[in-house]
């Protein structure tokens, strides 16, 4: 095979000579690439004054990379490792065209040998042809299985002067026939009869090595009742055939490893794509347009008007202080194992586990967001119920979202990347989430999700006002869905929202003491209504202090 040299590697068009480009840009270096013929490939002599470094294939010297600083020693290991890539693509070319040009000789030496691939059926072929040229009364070809360290009989023909049982179990006799390597007419049949591996009728046995390169694959042997039947001719057609059918045999069973390589190789990098998809979500891939994960490359994304979602357990310091990390770790895994599913069933997908968190985001529309949200409250009050009876504290978890646009994309570098979300969407649907805590509420969502749920009437909503986000210049009006409570708690919200909608009315046009009456009235009704009682404290507060200057009616929030 002829030697690799650099210029193989660099030409104008090449990617290499390309990157040398783009690297000599960035770092402001100087880079000459010279062979050892003290040719310049790239760049020129007067960049050589400082630094030299060898560019080297299998130990032996093929050029040199010269520079102003240090760093090009990466250049020369990138030619090296590059020059060494190539090699071995020509290399294993090489070889596969050895092997295809050695299989396409055989295969013209016989042309039934040729229809088939399968070692079975060219043993059997072989036999047949080995029984019609010598006229045997019986014959078998025998073939070692290395893996399993047996005898193996692929073809059987004839009278049943062979005793095939025998055949598999006698291994030690019968490896001294063909598998010494040999062929030969027999004389002395008397240990072939005391094994019981031949008829006692049997006169005559010929046998002939089935051989490839330096290894011995099996033989094929024939019997006759007639004493004398097999001459040297027949021996030297038997040989023929056994060289024929051995590389055909071995090159069909190349093959069908080959074939089964693949297959396994098939199957892991199947597992590989199952396994990648449980931590990069199979939807972020195809929301990016491509079929696998193998088919991204860095800098792809796509921007959509999705409804993210984030969920967080309530107080969860106060119950992971409880527990050794390990009952920790166990805990919010199993929290999560019951939320992921309801997610999945409605369209939705999981970007990030964040401990005790969970960001999701849902590109349909944001109907399927609610209703994940509402079978996820549903799930954790079927986890309470399993809680109750192992004597464990109920959990509660806060659920938030808004809709808008944001970016999915691959971001990194090129030995490591991640798929990333960008948008202020998240930001502010993690801020809605944590207002859950605020209003002690169990599913809130902006004013930009609700107006585009369809069916809006399958949900019951109650407005909390507006608020402004920490960080943020634009009020946000926020509502409560209703539907994500028990179904007690449920019916006594439903029946208090005009009262509650009119409270808010009262409330931000400053009336804070009827306003409070109001909310005191539905405490009577609902005791558990914590967000009326916050209500109920700011118009306390504003009645005794009055509201700031210029307010809006909207709360402003200090914290994240």
């Amino acid at each position: 095979m002829p030697q690799l040299t650099l210029k193989s590697i660099l030409g104008k068009r090449s990617e290499i000579t390309t990157w040398l480009n783009a690297w000599s840009e960035i770092t402001k270096s100087l880079i000459a690439v010279e062979d050892v013929q003290h040719g310049y490939l790239f760049g020129t002599p007067e960049y050589k004054v400082q630094h030299t470094f060898s560019v080297s294939l299998d130990e032996d010297l093929v050029g040199y990379v010269h520079g102003d600083n240090n760093d090009i020693s990466l250049v020369a290991d990138l030619l090296s490792l590059t020059l060494k890539k190539e090699a071995e693509k020509k290399k294993l070319g090489t070889e596969v065209l050895n092997l295809y040009q050695e299989l396409n000789v055989i295969y013209n030496f016989s042309e039934k040998l040729s229809e088939t691939i399968d070692p079975d059926i060219i043993a059997q072929l072989t036999l047949e042809q080995a029984m019609h040229s010598i006229s045997a009364d019986s014959g078998v070809v025998v073939l070692w299985d290395g893996e399993s360290q047996k005898l193996l009989i692929p073809a059987a023909s004839g009278e049943s002067f062979l005793n095939l049982e025998q055949i598999s179990s006698q291994s030690a006799v019968l490896l001294k026939i063909g598998f010494s390597g040999q062929s030969e007419i027999m004389g002395d049949l008397h240990r072939l009869k005391e094994k019981n591996i031949i008829h006692q009728d049997v006169k005559s046995v010929i046998y002939a090595a089935m051989k490839v390169k330096h290894h011995t694959l099996g033989a094929i042997i024939l019997v006759s009742q007639d004493t004398e039947k097999f001459s040297a001719a027949h021996l030297k057609l038997l040989v023929t055939l056994a060289l024929q059918s051995s590389s055909a045999i071995e090159s069909a069973m190349l093959y069908e490893k080959n074939i089964r390589e693949v297959r396994e190789r098939e199957e892991a990098i199947l597992k590989i794509h199952e396994v990648t998809k449980k931590f990069v979500p199979n939807e972020f891939i195809l929301s990016l347009g491509k079929a696998t994960i193998s088919d991204v490359r860095l800098g792809d994304q796509v921007k959509k008007i999705v409804t993210v979602l984030f969920t967080d357990i309530r107080d969860f310091t106060t119950i992971s202080e409880k527990m050794t990390p390990e009952e920790n770790f166990r805990f919010v895994s199993a929290f999560n194992e019951r939320l992921g599913p309801v997610i999945r069933a409605n369209h939705g997908f999981i970007n990030q586990y964040l401990g005790d968190s969970i960001m999701a985001i849902f590109p349909r529309n944001p109907d399927d967001a609610l209703n994940a949200a509402i079978g996820m409250q549903k799930a954790i009050f079927n986890l309470n119920i399993e809680r109750e009876f192992l004597g464990l504290p109920p959990l509660k978890a806060g659920i938030g979202m808004h809709t808008g646009p944001l970016i999915m994309g691959i971001t990194g570098d090129e030995h490591r990347l991640d798929a990333a979300t960008i948008s202020d969407t998240v930001n502010t649907s993690s801020r809605i989430e944590s207002l859950t805590k605020y209003y002690q509420t169990a599913i809130l969502l902006s004013d930009e999700t609700l107006k585009y749920i369809p069916n809006i009437e399958k949900f019951h909503f109650r407005n909390l006002g507006k608020v402004l986000l920490k960080g943020k210049n634009n009020l946000l009006t926020i509502f409560e869905c209703l539907n994500g409570y028990d179904d007690e708690t449920q019916n006594i919200r439903i029946s208090t929202v005009a009262q509650f909608n009119e409270a808010l009315k009262l409330y931000q046009g400053q009336q804070f003491q009827k306003a409070k009456l109001l909310y005191q009235d539905i405490l009577l009704k609902d005791p558990e209504d914590y967000t009326a009682r916050k209500f109920i404290k700011k118009s306390e507060n504003y009645l005794q202090n009055g509201p700031p200057e210029n307010w809006t009616g909207a709360d402003e929030m200090l914290s994240k």
